[in-house]
């Protein structure tokens, strides 16, 4: 029994000495701060003294960090440590960063009151001993930098380091597999940045461009915005059709451009409101045709008359005003209508401004020297269409010989001369036409023209047999091109029809009957300028598809060429709709302008045969003895500058655009044969 009792009070007392208050207890946290290794930019080498202030806190004493007063002190408050209850927290004491050297040291803060010691009946163990040891140093660390690079952006990096070097291929691949990676999102637009100059570089500019277009349509928030609208203008310097990138600059018009590209962007736009007026107006929307060319004035007006793209602009504007002077059908109208006039006025402004000059590179010198022939072709045109058919052969002859514009500048030429009576100039132009050197050239109507002349002449017999000439070399042409039409093919099996030309032709392959009128209603279909930009476009296209297999296998087998070749497939199959369409827009305008063709030369033909018959009648009337025909009298004579060689049938490259055609016979009323065409000229 007693031996339980004295269990019992043992019990009680660890009991009652467990359950007693004890002193708060306080943990001091761990100070990271540290002292900075780096001085400031400009702190004295030398360390001043420091001062330390310190504080009680609880029951030990903690030392604030010392100060280095040649750098910014950044000083941390911590929280007091808990106090027993019933009695209140003494505030820490103010630590100064810098204190002032006159500053006595800070007075220790009071010493919390320590609860009474607790007697523990029982066994009397006295469990609330003071513990009258300072606490133990604090712990301090240097910070851990961590601003190095993540991996993900390091693949970044090597990417950029290998377009530095010039190792494109691997530059393009490392882009695309970070793209690749959905987790990568952040990084996504500077890897397609990336990408995108890569492909340029290697040549591949259609591909480029569709990388491009997808940094933009992610908006001008983005970062490499701006950039990627200064890439578009370096790719249209690059592709034969600068309206591949028209499309694409038109639909940022309303975002500001780098200013260095400006002008060169008005230009650009301008040229996309000219194609889409034109568009517009062949199937019938002139009113929003009229706001396109009206685009097209204002765009002119803003480039500055110094710049390099303003004869561009200038010439594009003359253009718009041409056209809307076209509604007048009077050549009398025309000449006192202000639009024309004012089309008149631009080009001449255009001639003047690619006057060829000293100081201008090869490149610009060769795109005034073209500009310049299309501004003397549309004066030309312009004053043919106002019977001012002197003025146009002036302009004509301005095209210098073996250009582009020439052979086009020689028939137009024959058509002038043939209206003011130079028939011998008109002949002699065709005879160039005609060359061999020429042959695959499409004039049809030069032999019209060639007809006409002769039946001024009372050539009779002459003019029936380059009439025949005429339909054993066309009619099959207007067969087969009515035959195409006919068929109501999608549009893009109209390009088919005149790719598969080309490839012939390009393979030098052999053709029958039905591919040589092919090949002529080839010819005949890019002689529009649109269509054949486009067509251009498409063989580039395919030559950047055939260029994939020249780059190296690992390059070449890659999961980025087959997403670049499949997207480059996309871009031909609408290229080779929308030539289609052009294609099939041509064909059945020439199928009419062909039909006129053949129906005006059945026209001659009768006229011709009407009065052949007339002058059989007379003859027979007369016994054989009425001529009306009788020789002409001609002089060979010509400039100090020229020498006359006569033609035998012979040709010879540097004869060519220089021949003149002698009529040594004809009507004996020369001066009446063409009396309708002079009055015409006399208005």
């Amino acid at each position: 029994m007693r031996t339980h009792r004295f269990l019992r009070l043992a019990v009680l007392g660890l009991t009652l000495a467990y359950t007693a208050p004890t002193l708060a207890q306080s943990f001091e946290g761990l100070d990271l701060a540290g002292q900075s290794k780096k001085k400031k930019k400009g702190s004295s080498s030398k360390t001043s003294s420091k001062k330390k202030t310190t504080a009680k806190r609880g029951k030990g004493k903690t030392a604030a960090p010392a100060e280095d007063p040649t750098e910014e002190s950044s000083t941390a408050t911590s929280a007091p440590a808990a106090t027993p209850a019933g009695n209140p927290a003494t505030p820490p004491s103010s630590i100064s960063s810098t204190p002032a050297p006159s500053a006595m040291p800070a007075a220790p803060a009071a010493k919390p009151t320590k609860p009474a010691p607790q007697t523990s009946p029982g066994l009397g163990l006295d469990l609330t001993g003071d513990n009258d040891k300072p606490p133990a140093p604090t712990m301090t660390f240097d910070a851990v930098d961590v601003s190095g690079k993540t991996a993900d952006r390091q693949r970044l990096d090597a990417a950029i380091s290998l377009f530095k070097n010039d190792e494109y291929e691997k530059a393009a691949m490392a882009s695309h597999e970070l793209l690749g990676d959905p987790k990568l999102q952040g990084l996504h637009v500077e890897a397609r940045y990336v990408l995108a100059k890569s492909l340029y570089r290697m040549g591949l500019y259609h591909s480029s461009l569709g990388e491009f277009s997808k940094i933009l349509a992610a908006g001008p928030s983005t970062k490499f915005f701006k950039t990627s609208l200064e890439w578009l203008f370096f790719i249209s310097r690059k592709t034969q059709n600068e309206t591949v990138i028209l499309d694409e600059i038109a639909r940022y018009a309303n975002y500001e451009f780098p200013e260095k590209f400006r002008n060169e962007f008005r230009y650009l736009l301008a040229r996309y409101h000219f194609v889409r007026g034109r568009a517009l107006d062949q199937v019938g929307q002139t009113e929003n045709a009229d706001k396109s060319f009206e685009e097209v004035k204002r765009l002119a007006l803003t480039i500055p008359r110094t710049d390099p793209f303003y004869p561009r602009a200038k010439y594009l504007e003359g253009l718009a005003f041409f056209r809307n002077g076209t509604n007048h059908k009077d050549a009398a109208a025309k000449r006192g209508n202000t639009d024309v006039m004012a089309s008149v006025e631009a080009m001449k402004e255009v001639v003047r401004l690619t006057r060829p000059m000293a100081g201008r590179t090869g490149e610009q010198a060769k795109l005034d020297k073209s500009l310049r022939e299309l501004a003397f072709m549309q004066l030309a045109r312009t004053h043919y269409g106002m019977q001012q058919n002197r003025f146009s052969i002036f302009y004509l002859n301005k095209v210098e010989r073996g250009n582009t514009q020439w052979l086009e500048a020689l028939f137009e030429s024959s058509w002038a001369n043939y209206r003011i009576g130079q028939y011998e100039q008109a002949l002699g132009n065709l005879i160039t036409l005609s060359s061999p050197f020429f042959r695959e050239e499409y004039f049809p109507e030069a032999l019209i023209l060639k007809a006409v002349i002769y039946y001024e002449n009372c050539r009779y017999r002459e003019s029936n047999l380059i009439l025949q000439d005429f339909e054993r070399t066309y009619l099959p042409v207007h067969d087969e091109l009515d035959g195409l039409v006919k068929k109501n093919m999608e549009a893009s099996e109209y390009y088919t029809v005149l790719a598969d030309v080309q490839k012939k032709n390009k393979d030098g392959l052999e053709k029958n009957g039905t591919d040589v009128l092919l090949e002529r209603i080839l010819r005949l279909a890019l002689t529009d300028q649109d269509l054949k930009k486009t067509n251009d476009s498409i063989l580039e296209l395919e030559g950047e598809m055939d260029l994939f297999s020249q780059k190296g296998d690992t390059f070449k087998y890659s999961e980025l060429t087959k997403q670049l070749l499949e997207e480059l497939k996309v871009q031909r199959t609408s290229l080779i709709s929308k030539a289609g369409i052009m294609a099939k827009g041509k064909l059945e305008s020439e199928l009419g302008a062909l039909k006129l063709l053949l129906a005006n030369g059945l026209r001659i033909k009768f006229e011709t045969t009407t009065k052949e018959k007339e002058f059989l009648e007379e003859q027979l009337k007369a016994g054989g003895r009425t001529a009306i025909v009788k020789k002409y009298k001609y002089s060979v004579a010509v400039a100090d500058d020229q020498l006359y060689w006569p033609y035998e049938g012979e040709y010879w490259r540097d004869e060519l655009g220089t021949y003149q055609y002698t009529m040594t016979k004809g009507c004996i009323e020369r001066d009446t044969a063409n009396r309708q065409i002079q009055s015409a000229e006399a208005m």
